[in-house]
Formats: structure tokens, C-alpha cells, sequence
């Protein structure tokens, strides 16, 4: 019987978010442990879902030790009092389990863009703790969102680094997988893994980042051909996250070999990943999109929307919470009211807690007079006032369809709808949780028809489009200010290099 100790400390980070992140977002978004963490995962296709099912299958020949698993919604940076006290959690609790028995293994589950106030390699520094507790013989695998922002070093302390392939991240389950599949066959001696990181020190925009086509999509398949003439173990091309300020961001790859079967691997390892950076700068420009404004992509959508039937999606990732957005900007919806567009329409969404138990409050049909957005900063657009009837509460909780984090229980706290006095078809959806809608499930909850409505407009970006787009008759991404704009040049970057950024040199 092999015994793997595994954790999860799962977050993006983006330094340009006026809030920080809290261990109140931890505790409403994955706060796990031993005992609760099977229950919650198991059957979700997420890289915890895909533990439980890899575990059940070895039953019997290795035994999983869960420590501490926890993630939070990207945001601003990790309160430093939070940070430590979560990465201390999980490093005592592997002391612990380390001085009662021997392990064969480590895996952690790390999104690789972890920013905390006190510490922009917050990664790394997790890594290299839990590589002094186990000591330098202890095999750790890791896995990585594809927008990690990898460190270089980190091929110093992990034998085995991988990393999601799609965007939309549908394969997280799969990736963890293959993490632990590495690693058992390490374990067994049946193979010697050794992993790089090769750094573009390009710092790239994701909107064109999805797999199915484009510049990422070229990419992979280029590394699925690599992988299989140089019989690799894995290879990841990571395009990085650019809102995160720190040593490290830039797009980069991985490369995981088989040393046992490589005369001089890490030469051979090193030499691929320089192969696959030089392969991602010759596709800078093709990474850079031009995005209309608000006014031009609400134009678009009603020539779009004229004399044929369906909905279409307005999205602007510049408040996308997934990329440590707000959910409190408002140039889209005040271009939104001033078009007066006159056609059934959502607008999803408002992150504001306090409006939302005020409503519950006032109780369904009461007509509520407020303002919307700028509740945290008006340097994205000025307030709105707004007056609307109060059509529908909920509590926030439904279960993921997939495909993205398929089977996942979802919670975006309590949330309301409200229909507009001034004009009746439009209803406006405020959460108590800064989330995406990313799940059909969620447009249930808000009894939000997509063959009845013409127009969504939703902050969101490119993991809106795995469930949303075979519903849309179109989608158009605008940009507008916001704290994940497209304008790179305009953030007020202190670590990251200017001549780093794509389209600045």
C-alpha cells in the first residue's frame, strides 16, 4: 500500500482589484477536509472530483491522505494573515501525518497565479516548504490552471508539474489524473520524472486564449505532437495570467520526462521548451484582440438581432469575476439604459450584498429605488440610480451542469432580480457573491429563459462560452475600464517588466 499526502490551495490573483481576498471567500467557496471533502467532490468534474475517482480506482493499492483543500473565486490579493494561516493549516497538518508514517508521495493542486499581499510568489514559497517537511526523496507531483504564471524554480522542488489544456477548463479532472497516474507510476519505480520551466517573459491578454481555436489552439497541438515524438510524460503550454503584478508573470511551458529513459533528459526537456516559447512569442500578435466599446458592441448585437430570432450575449471581461473583476463596474449598463434598446433583456450582474438583504427584506413585488455599481470604486464608472419592482429572491444554490466543473455545487449566495420601472423588459440580477454566470444551472435559479430574452449582457469572458455559446445566437466581447481590461499599457504595473508585456516592444 503506497500513501500520498495531497492538498489544494487554489487561487488567482489580480493585483489591480480594490478588494482583497479574505478567508470568508475561502470558507464560501471550497473550505475542505478529510471528512468533508469526499462527499463534496466526488462525481464534479473538477481535479478534486478526478482525485476521488483516481483513489476509489486504486482502493486497496494506495491510500490518499487529504489534508487541508481550499479555493477561493479570483480576486485581489490574499489577505497576508489568511495566506499564512491556510498555508500554515496544510504544512502542520503534513508535518503530522509525516512523523506518523512514511510517504510515497505528495500532490498539490495549485492554480499557479496565487498573489497574497505579503507575498507574490506565494506558490513557490508553499512548494518549497512542503519539500523541507518530506525531504528531497519524496516525489511531489503538481498541477496548474493554464493561466499559472509559473516560477521557474518551482522544477527545482516538484518532479512532476502539469497543467489544464482546454480553456474552457473542462479537463481539470483529467489533468489531475494524469498528475496522480505520473505519480504512482514514480512511486512503483517504474519511472523517473523530471520536470522544466522555460519562461516566455511574455506577459500576455487571455481573451483569445480558448483552445478550440486561435493561437492557444495551435499550441496545443503542437505540444500534442511533441509530446508524442518525444515520448514526454507531459508538456504544458501555460499562457499565463497578466493581472497578476509579480516576478513571474509571462506565459511559459512545462516539460515532464521520463529520465530513466532520456540520455541527458533535463538538456532534452529544456531544449523542447524553448522549442515551444519560441512558438508562443511568434504568436503574440495574433493573442491581441480589438474589441469594440460598450456602445459599438450593443449596436452590433441589434444589427445581429434583426429579423432573426435568439439571444445574444454582451460580455465584458474587463469586470469578468474570474479574472479578479468587481462585479461593479458600470459603463456597460449605464451605455445599456441611455440605448433604451426596448427589448427583453438581462443584465448580469451586480456584486452587492447589502442591496440584496434589503430587497429580501422589502419581499417580492415592493418597488426599490437605488443606485447600481460603484459600491466599491468609482473609478470604473460613476453609480447608477435605478428604480425597479422586486421580481424574484433566491438563495443562491444550485448545482453546476457542466461542461466546465460538471456535477460541482454551487453557492452565489443569496440574489435577487430586478425589473426596471423605467423600462419593463429589462431585469437586472444582483448577487452577494462575486461569480460568474458560467452554468445554464444558473440562469434556472433566475428564471432567466434565454429563448424569451434577446439580450445578455454579462460580465464574464471566455468560461461563459463552454456552456452559454450552443445557447447564443451570437456573443460579443467588448471592453470597457475595469480591473481585467484589455489594455495592458494603462495597469500600474511594479514587478512585471513594461517591456514584458505583449504589444509594448
Amino acid at each position: 500500500m503506497k500513501h500520498l499526502a495531497l492538498a489544494r490551495l487554489w487561487f488567482e490573483g489580480n493585483s489591480f482589484c480594490p478588494r482583497l481576498t479574505t478567508f470568508a471567500d475561502f470558507q464560501a467557496r471550497e473550505w475542505h477536509d478529510a471528512q468533508t471533502a469526499p462527499a463534496y467532490y466526488r462525481g464534479s468534474h473538477t481535479e478534486m472530483g478526478g482525485v476521488i475517482e483516481w483513489a476509489d480506482r486504486h482502493a486497496g493499492a494506495a491510500h490518499l491522505h487529504i489534508l487541508r483543500c481550499a479555493a477561493a473565486a479570483p480576486g485581489g490579493p490574499i489577505e497576508a494573515g489568511t495566506y499564512k494561516r491556510i498555508k500554515d493549516d496544510i504544512l502542520l497538518q503534513l508535518t503530522h501525518l509525516h512523523s506518523l508514517r512514511h510517504l510515497d508521495g505528495i500532490y498539490l493542486s495549485l492554480h499557479g497565479a496565487m498573489v497574497a499581499q505579503d507575498n507574490p510568489r506565494a506558490d513557490y514559497h508553499l512548494v518549497k516548504r512542503v519539500r523541507n517537511i518530506v525531504g528531497p526523496s519524496c516525489p511531489i507531483a503538481l498541477s496548474f490552471d493554464l493561466h499559472a504564471n509559473l516560477d521557474p524554480e518551482l522544477a527545482d522542488l516538484a518532479q512532476i508539474i502539469v497543467g489544464y489544456k482546454t480553456y474552457p477548463h473542462i479537463d481539470m479532472a483529467a489533468t489531475a489524473k494524469k498528475a496522480l497516474d505520473i505519480l504512482n507510476g514514480t512511486m512503483h519505480h517504474l519511472i523517473q520524472p523530471l520536470s522544466t520551466i522555460t519562461s516566455a517573459q511574455l506577459v500576455l491578454p487571455s481573451h483569445l486564449m480558448t483552445t478550440d481555436q486561435g493561437p492557444m489552439a495551435e499550441l496545443e497541438q503542437i505540444a500534442r505532437e511533441l509530446s508524442e515524438s518525444q515520448q514526454l510524460l507531459d508538456i504544458t503550454p501555460f499562457g499565463g495570467f497578466a493581472y497578476a503584478d509579480t516576478p513571474v508573470t509571462s506565459a511559459s511551458v512545462s516539460v515532464c520526462v521520463d529520465s530513466g529513459k532520456k540520455v541527458h533528459a533535463r538538456t532534452v526537456a529544456e531544449l523542447i521548451g524553448a522549442t515551444m516559447v519560441e512558438h508562443i512569442r511568434l504568436r503574440t500578435d495574433a493573442f491581441l484582440p480589438s474589441l469594440p466599446d460598450a456602445t459599438q458592441g450593443l449596436a452590433q448585437a441589434v444589427a445581429m438581432l434583426k429579423d432573426q430570432p435568439g439571444c445574444v450575449a454582451v460580455v465584458d471581461p474587463a469586470d469578468n469575476p474570474l479574472s479578479g473583476g468587481i462585479g461593479d463596474t458600470t459603463w456597460l449598463f449605464q451605455t445599456l439604459l441611455e440605448a433604451r434598446l426596448n427589448i427583453p433583456t438581462v443584465f448580469a450582474f451586480f456584486h452587492d450584498p447589502e442591496l440584496v438583504n434589503r430587497a429580501t427584506a422589502l419581499g417580492l413585488g415592493a418597488e426599490i429605488h437605488i443606485s447600481l455599481g460603484a459600491r466599491i470604486t468609482d473609478q470604473y464608472g460613476a453609480a447608477v440610480p435605478f428604480d425597479a419592482r422586486i421580481e424574484l429572491i433566491t438563495d443562491g444554490q444550485f448545482v453546476n451542469d457542466g461542461p466546465m466543473e460538471q456535477g460541482l455545487a454551487c453557492n452565489v449566495g443569496p440574489s435577487v432580480v430586478l425589473r426596471s420601472l423605467d423600462q419593463p423588459q429589462l431585469r437586472v440580477v444582483i448577487s452577494s457573491q462575486c461569480q460568474s454566470p458560467n452554468d445554464m444551472a444558473w440562469c434556472r435559479l433566475h428564471q432567466i429563459d434565454l429563448n424569451e430574452t434577446r439580450l445578455l449582457c454579462v460580465k464574464a469572458k471566455n468560461h461563459f462560452r463552454a456552456a452559454f455559446l450552443p445557447q447564443l445566437l451570437g456573443m460579443i466581447d467588448i471592453d470597457t475600464p475595469g480591473p481585467a481590461m484589455l489594455d495592458l499599457a494603462g495597469l500600474p504595473y511594479q514587478q512585471v517588466l513594461r517591456a514584458d508585456l505583449a504589444g509594448q516592444k
